[in-house]
């Protein structure tokens, strides 16, 4: 969080809703003990495994699973770790647990991790190790921005201390040779032990990594045995008041970017809820696994609506791999009757287009919004995928926010090229995103397009609306570049109308690449059957 906010002050950004994964906010179906049977450790169908990973140049680096000796408390088989290195540097052998799914893979608030041990042969040149790749955090108290480690150091050495100009964080704990000892690692009162500054609970368990090192030619030896991961304040909507404390603390810190709640709805075709009455889905007891059909999706946006939310549809080209088979599912479904849709996002940005324009032509009023998709928060603008998107709202309030992106006042535009504001205006009372029902045989049209870079070129894109249907899911649409008067951003022309049609526009940089993409107006003969929504005809006093 503590990232994505400092990316979002840098960059003018002044709101922000959340959308972590919900089955990782609350751990839903998330490995819960690791046995050290072998490399390979399925649970209930899903895999855990164990990778090598050399560090230094240990003379000894294994990992044997072992039957005995094991914890008192794990029959079965436990993991010896055993280290050699002659030079005076580390040499150290490790295991990288990857999860299906990642899923141990959130936040470390409110976890602590059980791991059994037996001490063989450890000292000051001879240590097991637990480590935490943790997550990535801004400059602060003097250390430079990177990822953070916590790293847990099992031998003869005690307290916290921190290395690598701070980035890791090291603890201590001696154990007595030759017996079984419990370690209680309580992940997040050391994070805050040692790094009082920052907002331990926004920390992430990102990799988990256990092993051993050697120096000076020390043995290393020792036994690892039931790891347990104990999560608490995951249950229903406690991870809600979790996420909550920490954007009370963030909004101290942060006063210039508003945060509300949300989250990524994932066990169906992904969709962000946003705000409202906010709470998770109740998942129950079933496996964190995705269901892809069209009716578990339309469910989960009616459950968002009913709290008052607000639903996009995510990457919609994830089950509906092609342009025309996008434009079949929001023709069918009513864009699943979702609010916002991503047409900027991490898949084919023409194909999304594609989808999104045959969508159009058939009068499915659903907002276009481009995203960065970013989970680091380290470089928005240097990253691939860069979108930001914008709205004409009243205010930061989150009903006014709400009112402004159901009806279409928004733009999405790629912050490393342009950043100016970009609007339309039809027949001097109809803004981006509304709809027009005119007898008119042509409309005066009024476009604002500020701060263009040098080449940067301006295109307007006009669409049929004949309700083709899934017959023909395609766009049905003509570009034209316009002429833009540069000091004003202001462009005018008169658009025939003797036919039912929409229109948006596209800023393109001196290489044709859209940098900026606005939301249509529609222009229609007659009212469409399904209606048109009141935040798009007459909520603010538009015509229609």
């Amino acid at each position: 969080m503590a990232a994505h906010l400092q990316q979002a002050t840098e960059h003018g950004v002044d709101v922000i809703w959340w959308t972590d994964h919900d089955f990782r906010m609350q751990a839903h179906g998330y490995r819960q003990a690791v046995r050290f049977e072998g490399l390979s450790e399925p649970e209930a169908g899903r895999s855990w495994t164990w990778n090598k990973i050399l560090e230094g140049k240990p003379d000894l680096a294994v990992g044997t699973f072992v039957s005995e000796p094991h914890s008192p408390d794990e029959p079965g088989k436990a993991l010896r770790l055993q280290a050699q290195a002659e030079t005076s540097a580390w040499g150290a052998v490790l295991y990288e647990g990857v999860a299906w799914n990642s899923t141990y893979t959130t936040s470390l608030a409110a976890t602590v991790l059980e791991l059994d041990v037996l001490a063989e042969e450890l000292g000051p040149d001879a240590e097991l190790l637990v480590r935490v790749l943790s997550s990535y955090r801004p400059a602060s108290a003097g250390r430079r921005a990177g990822r953070y480690t916590l790293e847990y150091r099992i031998g003869q050495g005690t307290g916290r201390w921190t290395e690598n100009d701070g980035l890791l964080g090291v603890v201590g704990l001696a154990v007595p040779p030759g017996t079984w000892q419990r370690l209680r690692l309580d992940l997040e009162s050391d994070v805050a032990a040692l790094w009082p500054d920052i907002v331990a609970a926004d920390s992430g368990i990102h990799r988990l990594r256990v092993g051993i090192r050697s120096r000076n030619g020390a043995p290393a030896s020792g036994v690892v045995d039931r790891l347990r991961f104990l999560r608490s304040r995951r249950d229903g909507d406690e991870s809600v008041a979790l996420q909550d404390e920490m954007m009370r603390e963030y909004a101290r810190r942060y006063p210039a970017v508003r945060q509300f709640h949300g989250t990524e709805i994932s066990l169906v075709r992904h969709l962000n809820a946003f705000g409202g009455n906010f709470t998770l889905p109740d998942y129950g007891d079933t496996p964190p696994t995705k269901i892809t059909t069209v009716e578990a999706a339309v469910a989960m946006v009616d459950f968002v609506h009913a709290n008052n939310g607000l639903v996009a549809f995510n990457h919609p080209l994830e089950d509906a791999p092609s342009g025309p088979q996008l434009a079949r599912l929001l023709i069918e479904t009513n864009a699943l009757g979702a609010d916002l849709i991503e047409v900027g996002s991490k898949e084919d940005f023409g194909e999304s287009v594609f989808g999104y324009d045959a969508a159009a032509r058939n009068a499915v009023f659903v907002t276009a919004t481009g995203v960065s998709d970013d989970h680091s928060g380290s470089d928005w603008v240097g990253q691939k995928q860069r979108w930001i998107t914008s709205v004409w709202a009243d205010s930061t309030e989150e009903a006014d926010l709400f009112a402004a992106l159901r009806a279409g006042r928004a733009w999405f535009w790629d912050p490393q090229h342009w950043r100016g504001h970009l609007d339309i205006l039809v027949n001097g009372v109809v803004p981006m995103g509304g709809v027009l029902v005119t007898p008119a045989a042509q409309v005066p049209v009024a476009i604002s397009v500020t701060e263009l870079p040098d080449g940067a070129t301006v295109h307007l894109v006009t669409g049929e609306v004949d309700y083709a249907g899934v017959a023909d899911p395609a766009p049905a649409t003509t570009s034209q570049q316009i002429d833009v008067d540069r000091p004003q951003g202001q462009g005018q022309m008169v658009l025939p109308t003797r036919t039912s049609r929409y229109l948006r526009l596209e800023v393109r940089n001196a290489d044709g690449a859209v940098i900026g993409f606005s939301n249509p107006v529609w222009i229609l003969k007659e009212q469409p059957r399904h209606g048109i929504p009141a935040e798009r005809r007459g909520g603010f006093g538009w015509a229609w």
